[in-house]
């Protein structure tokens, strides 16, 4: 299971809004097949793991084992029922990781395997995969984004120095690391004020990936239309509350700021299918998911180096660490909410 595992993170960044899925065959001991999810819309684990079996043992198949993280698919979507393949070929058993929480699956197939004898076990490794597909789980059982906060701050704790200016705190390794996060996730945002002072591009620059869905928040509509978030590469969202409107690859999202804005725009972005959004700052913005509660896990850069005066980095509560790392000069520590249902498991990757 610890291999199906390694494998479903190969699909990082490829799959969603579909998990990732690793798929290993088993037959006496001898692994005669693996698969993982490689693409959204395209082949699952089980079906590859499958395709992958040599002529010469394709005749094993059915006194095989296949070990799955996910349970597999019964319904139709982008391809056929995963759970009516294993039972064509067969296959003998079939050991599970965890149960889909997608609601038209969750069990189901299971039962598929089960009413056409085929012996199953599941809750191997369930809190390893849960991590692993944590986007997934909270996406299906939250009805919202898995939230991730990011922020870089000074050795002596503050944010950037006072004045609407772009600061680089970290260093080379730290901002490469960052282009990879955003090749990950579905979505980042940032606020007016961050989106004023650094006019960032929010893209994956320096790792080759997906590009991520564009959102800052701009309740007036005061942005300078020269901005690069306005630039129409890549889509944008841009929250708002004076109109609802689509402009090119621009859609402004009108939204009551009067109200609870931020749950309203996670399930805008729910209905929108998207599964992990990167919130990029500023303090204000940070600050504002972190009073909530609203959010699932923290990444933060400490530099190794101090500002002498500054705007205060935002203040973590609930937090459980998970691990820290040094990345040259600078140190990246990453914290969990303390009410996650997904907690990390030690050693995991994120």
């Amino acid at each position: 299971m610890k291999r199906c595992l390694e494998l479903a993170a190969l699909g990082k960044g490829h799959v969603a809004p579909n998990p990732m899925v690793g798929a290993v065959l088993v037959h006496n001991g001898r692994v005669i097949g693996e698969g993982w999810h490689r693409q959204y819309g395209e082949a699952h684990a089980e079906v590859n793991c499958l395709a992958n079996v040599a002529d010469a043992d394709k005749h094993l198949i059915a006194e095989s084992t296949m070990y799955v993280s996910l349970e597999p698919c019964a319904h139709t979507g982008k391809t056929p029922p995963c759970a009516n393949r294993l039972v064509a070929e067969k296959v003998k058993e079939v050991i599970v990781c965890n149960i889909d929480p997608f609601e038209k699956v969750g069990g189901k197939g299971l039962e598929i395997l089960q009413q056409n004898n085929i012996a199953t076990t599941t809750q191997v490794l369930d809190a390893e995969g849960k991590w692993l597909n944590r986007r997934f789980y909270t996406f299906h059982q939250q009805q919202r984004p898995y939230i991730i906060l990011k922020w870089a701050q000074s050795g002596n704790g503050y944010f950037a120095p006072y004045g609407n200016k772009r600061y680089q705190l970290t260093n080379a390794y730290c901002q490469t690391l960052v282009h990879k996060w955003r090749t990950e996730e579905a979505a980042i945002m940032v606020g007016t004020n961050t989106a004023l002072a650094d006019d960032p591009q929010l893209t994956a620059r320096l790792w080759q990936g997906k590009q991520p869905l564009r959102i800052v928040i701009d309740r007036s509509l005061i942005l300078p239309a020269n901005l690069k978030l306005f630039n129409n590469e890549m889509p944008t969202w841009v929250v708002n509350d004076k109109k609802e409107e689509q402009a090119g690859n621009t859609s402004y999202i009108k939204l009551d700021f009067d109200g609870d804005m931020l749950q309203a725009l996670m399930a805008k972005l729910h209905a929108a299918n998207i599964l992990s959004i990167i919130i990029e700052g500023g303090t204000k913005l940070l600050d504002s998911f972190i009073k909530r509660g609203l959010w699932d896990e923290a990444r933060v850069f400490t530099a190794g180096k101090d500002i002498d005066r500054g705007l205060q980095a935002p203040l973590l509560v609930a937090a459980q660490k998970a691990f820290s790392t040094t990345l040259g000069t600078d140190v990246l520590d990453v914290y969990i909410n303390k009410k996650s249902p997904y907690p990390y498991v030690q050693g995991m990757e994120l």
